[in-house]
């Protein structure tokens, strides 16, 4: 049993190799274990409100997390230092590492006045994340507020769940465009779990 949490856990993820444990919760600090006997290896401090959600990169070099004081961070896994982060209009409800790690998505709550959006980033652009560049795409969500995200094959579709549905929506070659065309519609039924990702 894992003890270092203060507050309920809203998330727990192991990296690829499987011998790091990254767990988040309402306590505002996400903790990293060793996987093969619960010693905990840090935190990475500087949130202000609860941790909605975290994705850890292929390689275990980044780590994100996203929050309810309005910020997507962007951390270093070996050192804990908070390399870049990203203000937002609400509290930061999903995020995702691409599998080449070169891009993110995330995704925004539906409050405060504001629509729930969902945003892709480029992280190898860190002085542009700083400076609070603008995101690839950014494309604002209908209706339920997106609870979970994932990539698809190749990098090449994001998948989001929702309370009462979950979509595909598949990305244009072409810089700036989101073909939302092929968003999947009216589905009764949710991915439950994936190998290579978070479950919708």
């Amino acid at each position: 049993m894992l003890q270092g949490h203060e507050r309920a856990i809203t998330e727990v993820k192991y990296n690829r190799e499987g011998d790091l444990i990254f767990s988040a919760s309402k306590d505002k600090k996400p903790n990293v274990w060793w996987s093969a006997n619960g010693e905990r290896l840090g935190t990475f401090n500087g949130h202000n409100g609860s941790i909605w959600c975290m994705d850890v990169d292929w390689n275990t070099k980044f780590f994100m997390s996203g929050s309810g004081d309005n910020t997507l961070r962007l951390w270093d896994c070996q050192t804990g230092k908070e390399i870049s982060q990203i203000q937002t209009n609400s509290s930061v409800r999903t995020c995702a590492f691409s599998f080449s790690a070169n891009m993110a998505v995330y995704s925004t709550d539906k409050a405060l006045g504001h629509q729930c959006e969902m945003f892709i980033i480029d992280t190898r652009n860190v002085d542009s994340m700083l400076a609070e560049g603008p995101a690839i795409i950014r494309i604002p969500i209908n209706g339920p507020r997106i609870s979970s995200i994932l990539w698809g094959a190749l990098d090449e579709t994001i998948i989001t769940g929702h309370e009462d549905d979950w979509k595909e929506a598949q990305l244009s070659k072409r810089p700036q465009v989101f073909d939302q065309r092929h968003a999947v519609q009216q589905r009764r039924y949710y991915v439950h779990h994936s190998v290579q990702g978070p479950h919708c």
